[in-house]
């Protein structure tokens, strides 16, 4: 039975590695911003889910921890970068109103 869950635990990492990879190129060619802010949230997340697979595939209970932890720092990385393009939107959005008034 141990070897079953072991099996699955196994393909599901491949199957998230595979989920991961396409969130990485959607990061890449995403032709927005907001494209690439939402497939680095997901591949934060993904990472999360691996890192707890791998917790219960190592028997490590302190991996949970480092999950925990990482995604407290992805939330705060989203928040970030979030803030940072709603500025420089909005920096653009000013420079075109300027450029219509003159």
């Amino acid at each position: 039975m141990q070897e079953a869950y072991h099996l699955l635990y196994n393909i599901t990492l491949g199957i998230l590695g595979f989920f991961l990879l396409a969130c990485l190129l959607r990061a890449i060619i995403g032709p927005r911003i907001a494209d690439r802010l939402i497939a680095i949230n997901m591949m934060s997340t993904l990472i999360i889910i691996i890192i707890c697979i791998l917790s219960f595939l190592m028997a490590e209970g302190y991996l949970v921890d480092v999950a925990l932890i990482y995604a407290m720092l992805s939330f705060l990385a989203v928040v970030l970068l979030t803030k940072i393009s709603m500025g420089v939107y909005r920096e653009k959005k000013h420079r075109e109103e300027g450029k219509k008034d003159a």
